[in-house]
């Protein structure tokens, strides 16, 4: 056997070898892959059984918040007979302030949309309140206030700001199924 032949035969096991070697390798690779496919499949679903009650609650959460800062809602809700405008103004800011910072952890679980809505809409309420009470004289009541807020909702060109809110909010609830 010549050196030409010992090489010719090298390179025909080496060859083969690398032949082996990738087909090996190709199949070891899909199987591993496919392994962590499914893995990670049944992670997402086991952290989904567990989210997906928190992301129903949080939902749940801020649907009602919504409601509770309505001031169809909130005004009847918060009146006090023979309370003045100034003192239901305060009375209305904390209490959707402690409304809000009562229900801020719900933002992990619900979509970003739907907590910059629920914001803009508390943000607003607030902005709705003090706008109505400066529009209104030094000695005026709550009844004042409150009939002054409802019929700034009620002349709104716009469809309802907490209606929206609510389609909203459930529109990404209902996303989740």
């Amino acid at each position: 056997m010549n050196e030409t032949e010992f090489i010719l035969d090298l390179l025909k096991y080496a060859f083969a070898g690398l032949i082996v070697f990738f087909t090996g390798w190709f199949v070891v690779k899909n199987y591993l892959s496919e392994i962590f496919d499914f893995q990670r499949m049944e992670l997402a679903k086991a952290g989904l059984k567990h989210t997906l009650p928190l992301r129903l609650q949080a939902y749940e959460r801020t649907v009602l918040f919504l409601e509770r800062i309505n001031p169809e809602s909130m005004l009847i809700r918060l009146h006090v007979p023979g309370m003045s405008a100034l003192e239901m103004q305060g009375l209305i800011i904390s209490d959707i302030r402690a409304e809000y910072q009562h229900n801020i952890s719900q933002q992990i679980y619900v979509s970003d949309n739907a907590w910059k809505t629920v914001k803009k809409v508390k943000e607003d309420t607030i902005s709705m309140i003090n706008n109505a009470v400066k529009a209104l004289p030094e000695n005026a009541s709550s009844v004042d206030l409150s009939r002054s807020v409802l019929g700034h909702l009620a002349n709104l060109e716009t469809e309802n700001p907490y209606e929206l809110a609510l389609q909203i909010v459930k529109g990404d609830m209902q996303a989740i199924f």
